[in-house]
């Protein structure tokens, strides 16, 4: 991309106030706190609910950005930037990628329905890479901001493109068809996914459906309800396992194998495929994908070949705990330039060492020539002050010989032979390899060993439900996050990074040593400390940790400690009890309190907060309101004393929901960010984080009159198959979810827990499951969720949360 930002002010009919009207623009960011921002930037100022673009724009003038796209021009900026007035930065966003699509002139292939399309378009994309230079959607960018950016990538060498597209709701559909204005279409699995957001499912059907009004040809699954829905022009590609479709499939699953035999309903030809998969949604994607093939005039062989080497598509970017104290980021699948801007901006936003790694193979299915290609890889590692480069393979080891601190080997191989664990220490290693060049092999050796329990952390989830929350907020209300009790037991470290990269206000621990890990992790959030012991302040003012106060007492400890360390105006928070009765100042002890607290220059009042203790509870809306009316009256007689005007705050997170009346200067929230509401409408807003699995073990038949576990709790009133799990309530898992009260899920079907729950182990009944030793059960996740397993056992989703032991393996990763 180069191009003048005279002409896409006219392209997206912006009013412009200009310091130059001859910059050239090569980059487009939404995103102020990526490192690929620069001069040749055209920067987004998008809004939402509780975000703002144009709060940023003087810092990133300072870092050297030039042009913005702009509702309004923050006076601070004036004359110092070229502007581009509209009046939706959005639908400029939008406009400007429809205008830069007409620029090009080849096939568009596009993807859309509930289910599949990130996969089909991945799998296109391996299957037609050896013909066509490819622009696709990186990752799962395929919503109102996601697809713009995706056609933006386009540049003038590549000859075809695959973008996804995704809608919530009605009315989006259309901007996106002619933002990709689409050639070919297909239309994958129609599942729940989104019903929400449309009055029925014709109605969510025929939205997804604009997205071909001008396809030359429509591919899809033999659909008498969605081909009534479509226009009569339209061209249809179908198939079917019956025999009403252009293509009918019979299908037959072998082990870990499905044998698809394909007959073409009107050239009679027939011939047979294998795929590496047996589950029906990889099936009917594998077949979507052959349905391509099939109407690109590939022959059979090719086709056979082709398909019979698909593999499962990581979606995600992961991080994982490395040797000697390293952080791994997992993005061993593919190696393309979109995906690795993508990358190199997670590996700065969940970076725990100031030391960045890369290891990186052949770049592919750019677009460009190969310097021009190497040249814009090496300006990215440069920007992103990578420390280290590990190159492999034939390519990259000759482009980027000269680079500095580049380290080159021609196979995967020969750096796993010549490794030296011990070169890696106390650094944040990016592991990007296209799939060819096999870096999981690499991700295993720098991996930490555990065992096969994992609890795994949905990052992308994580920003979902924090915006959920900020959207019920005023703009100018501040959040604090609760990251207390290893956040939730989902890992503090990793939630606090992303949190920060969000920009929260503040961060909450519940102990000084959680508040010290963080700073040493590179945190520089403000953290207050909720329960501090007076043993700990020495270490809360070295580490710019600031102190919940709730007693006389620990006051004066702590005026104490500060005159002796010679502090000034060490900012403090102040607990006043309303109701909860646990920790803080009563109504009685304020007078006590502003004694202490006026002409003290030694500390400073940065907030004033209380703790409701029923906000969950309908039932007792009475008590909490006399909890807030209370916390208004002892709040102000304080500020009004002491003549301070500090944040004052009351809402957890159901308080957030059900009070937002008085959500005052700032909210804290909690277990909603983990994706656990109290309401059955609020959970049905917010995404599911938290996964718990596992493998099965070992499998066994047992007997009439056979007995399971400890105690011979179970016993077998027929033959029975079981399934070992190595996981038990050593790794938090609560012993009476056992013997029949809970089950997990394996192979989508629920296993019983049979007998009782062992430390380190669990049993379950598989009668009725094809499963094999080394497959998957899932303890928790969507299903059965945290609130399923609290209900059951009759406690709260914090204390299932919380409950999973430190031994259990974190796995965090963005989709």
């Amino acid at each position: 991309m180069s191009l003048n930002i005279q002409d896409i002010a006219v392209s997206i009919q912006a009013r412009f106030n200009d310091t130059s009207k001859q910059e050239a623009i090569d980059n487009v960011s939404i995103d102020s706190r990526s490192l690929q921002n620069n001069g040749g930037t055209l920067f987004f100022a998008l809004t939402g609910q509780n975000s703002d673009g144009h709060y940023y724009i003087p810092d990133l003038i300072k870092k050297g950005v030039t042009c913005f796209v702009v509702t309004h021009i923050p006076e601070t900026a004036i004359n110092n930037a070229n502007f581009l007035v509209v009046d939706d930065t959005l639908k400029a966003l939008q406009g400007f990628a429809k205008y830069y699509r007409q620029l090009f002139n080849f096939p568009i292939i596009t993807v859309t329905g509930s289910n599949g399309k990130t996969i089909v378009k991945e799998w296109l994309n391996y299957l037609l890479s050896p013909d066509y230079n490819i622009v696709r959607s990186p990752k799962s960018y395929n919503s109102q901001v996601g697809v713009p950016l995706s056609v933006i990538g386009i540049n003038e060498k590549h000859n075809l493109g695959i973008f996804e597209a995704g809608i919530s709701t009605s009315g989006e559909m259309e901007k996106l068809e002619a933002i990709i204005q689409p050639n070919i279409g297909i239309l994958t699995n129609i599942g729940t996914a989104h019903d929400e957001g449309f009055a029925n499912r014709k109605e969510k059907i025929q939205e997804k459906l604009k997205l071909f009004s001008n396809v030359a040809l429509l591919i899809l699954q033999k659909n008498e309800v969605v081909e009534k829905l479509l226009p009569n022009s339209t061209k249809t590609f179908t198939w079917s396992y019956d025999i009403d479709g252009d293509i009918t499939i019979k299908r037959t699953i072998k082990s870990t194998k499905t044998i698809l035999k394909i007959k073409n309903n009107s050239s009679k030809s027939n011939f047979k495929v294998r795929i590496p998969f047996t589950g029906d949604a990889a099936i009917e994607n594998a077949i979507n994908c052959i349905m391509m093939l099939l109407h690109l005039g590939y022959d059979d062989d090719v086709i056979t070949n082709r398909i019979a080497n698909l593999y499962p598509v990581e979606l995600r970017l992961q991080v994982k705990d490395g040797i000697n104290n390293c952080t791994i980021i997992d993005d061993s699948y593919s190696c393309d330039y979109q995906s690795l801007k993508i990358a190199l901006d997670f590996l700065e936003q969940q970076k725990t060492h100031q030391n960045k790694t890369l290891i990186i193979s052949d770049v592919f299915q750019s677009g460009f020539t190969t310097e021009e290609l190497y040249t814009k890889v090496g300006q990215l590692i440069t920007t992103h002050k990578i420390n280290k480069v590990i190159g492999i393979g034939k390519i990259v080891t000759k482009q980027l010989a000269d680079f500095p601190n580049f380290y080159p080997y021609k196979t995967t191989q020969e750096f796993l032979t010549q490794l030296n664990a011990n070169a890696f220490e106390e650094e944040t290693i990016l592991i990007k390899g296209a799939r060819s060049f096999r870096f999981e092999e690499i991700v295993v050796l720098l991996e930490e060993k555990t065992h096969e329990t994992v609890l795994e952390i949905n990052l992308t989830a994580i920003t979902h439900n924090f915006n959920f929350y900020r959207s019920l907020l005023k703009p100018e209300t501040k959040i604090m996050v609760m990251v207390k009790a290893f956040g939730y037991g989902s890992g503090n470290y990793e939630i606090a990074k992303t949190l920060s990269h969000h920009k929260v206000d503040y961060l909450g621990v519940a102990f000084a040593d959680e508040g010290v890990a963080l700073r040493n992790a590179g945190i520089t959030t403000p953290i207050v400390v909720m329960n501090p012991e007076s043993s700990a302040f020495s270490a809360m003012t070295a580490y710019n940790l600031e102190p919940e106060i709730y007693s006389i007492r620990e006051l004066n400890a702590f005026i104490d400690l500060a005159k002796k360390k010679n502090l000034s105006n060490y900012p403090i928070h102040l607990k006043l009890d309303t109701g909860m009765h646990r920790l803080g100042f009563k109504e009685n002890q304020i007078p006590e309190l502003i004694n202490l607290l006026q002409n003290n220059n030694f500390v400073a009042v940065q907030s004033i907060f209380s703790h409701l203790s029923a906000s969950d509870d309908p039932k007792l809306s009475a008590f909490t309101k006399q909890q807030i009316a209370l916390f208004e009256q002892t709040s102000l007689t304080v500020t009004n004393a002491l003549k301070i005007n500090p944040i004052r705050h009351i809402l957890n997170t159901s308080g957030i929901y059900n009070y937002p009346e008085a959500q005052y200067d700032m909210v804290r929230l909690g277990i909603g960010l983990y994706g656990v509401g109290n309401d059955a409408k609020e959970r049905k807003q917010l995404l599911n984080v938290s996964t718990l699995k596992t493998i099965i073990l070992q499998t066994k038949d047992i007997e009439e009159g056979e007995s399971v576990g400890y105690s011979r709790k179970f016993m077998a009133t027929q033959k029975t198959r079981i399934a070992t799990l190595p996981i038990g309530y050593a790794d938090g898992i609560p012993r009476a979810w056992g013997n029949g009260k809970g089950y997990v899920i394996i192979k989508n079907r629920k296993a019983p827990i049979i007998g009782n729950i062992c430390m380190d182990m669990l049993m379950v009944d598989i009668t009725s499951i094809k499963c094999n030793e080394g497959d998957t059960a899932i303890l928790f996740g969507k299903n059965p969720s945290v609130v399923t397993i609290a209900k059951a056992l009759n406690t709260i989703t914090y204390e299932v949360l919380a409950g999973i032991s430190h031994r259990v393996k974190r796995i965090f990763y963005k989709v």
